[in-house]
């Protein structure tokens, strides 16, 4: 990748304040299906963990734990940039 290609470290800043933000809303987002499953009754709460919707938001949280190891190595790589 040439320097020209490369991020400065203002963009990289900007796409991790991004990232953040959709990472700080998916855990809400999470936080509240919790809150929710607690007041259904049980029944319907075995309704909804056996959809496809449930397997695929269950499959977007093990993905988020990758993404988390992303992010760090891109924070990590932005320092590096920073002090170069």
């Amino acid at each position: 990748m040439s320097t020209e290609d490369s991020l400065t470290a203002e963009e990289g800043k900007l796409a991790y304040t991004i990232i953040e933000s959709l990472l700080d809303g998916h855990e809400k987002l999470s936080d509240l299906l919790v809150v929710m499953a607690h007041a259904i009754d049980e029944d319907t709460l075995k309704a909804l963990a056996g959809t496809m919707q449930w397997e695929a938001y269950l499959d977007s949280k093990r993905d988020l734990e990758q993404t988390k190891a992303r992010i760090d190595e891109l924070v990590t790589r932005l320092k590096a940039h920073e002090n170069a």
